[in-house]
Parts: structure tokens; sequence; C-alpha cells
């Protein structure tokens, strides 16, 4: 396939493209956790731990731009915002599973085993 321009930037395949769109260390996971269920951003933030603010804030406004989600906004007092996946978002939820999979796959190829990670995030 030939090399392309989107929004001034060169791109010499779609799956580069694609990845531009929902990849990074956060983009999947947050895609992730609102495959089944509307969420609040502290409930997001709750849920990823590791992710600053500045970089939750960020992915999600990249995320929402890019139509992969949803935001809405409550006209009350605190305000009061949702977020939701779109079709767009639940397309991408296919890609996410198997490349979820494909890791889950290469972890045991590797002898990585879940729990070993969960303890060394305690030792921490």
């Amino acid at each position: 396939m030939p090399e392309f321009l989107y929004n001034n930037k060169l791109y010499y395949n779609p799956v580069e493209f694609a990845m531009d769109r929902i990849g990074g260390t956060w983009k999947m996971p947050i895609l992730w956790r609102l495959k089944d269920k509307v969420m609040r951003y502290g409930e997001l933030k709750k849920d990823i731990p590791h992710i600053t603010h500045k970089m939750l804030t960020s992915q999600l406004r990249e995320l929402e731009k890019e139509g992969f989600i949803s935001r809405e906004v409550y006209p009350v007092v605190p305000p009061k915002v949702e977020y939701s996946i779109t079709k767009r978002g639940q397309r991408a939820i296919l890609i996410v599973d198997t490349i979820r999979n494909y890791g889950l796959d290469l972890m045991k190829e590797f002898g990585v085993e879940y729990s070993k990670i969960a303890k060394h995030k305690k030792e921490k």
C-alpha cells in the first residue's frame, strides 16, 4: 500500500494508522473498561490507578475527538460527566480483545505469570 497523509502526518500502512488511533499505554485499557458500561471520570481513574490525571484527561479527549467514546455532561452542581463507548469504539474492542489474548499467550510462552506481576506490584 502506498504511503498516505492524515492530519499532516505520514503513514506507511493501515496498521500504523490504526495503532496511532488506539495504541499506546492507556487508550486500550480505557476502551476496555467502557466496553460494557458507562463510567464517570473518577471511576475510570480509580479503575486505572497508575494513570495520571493529566494523561487520563488527554487520552479521553483524544478518544472522544476520534469518535471512539462519547462524553456527556449533565448541567448539575457538582458537574457530572459520563463516558461511554461508541460504535467505532465497539469495533476497536474486537481488536483489543485479540491483542489482549495474544499478549496472554505470549506471557505464557515467555514464562510470565500474572501472579508474579501482582506480587511485584505489592512489593514496590
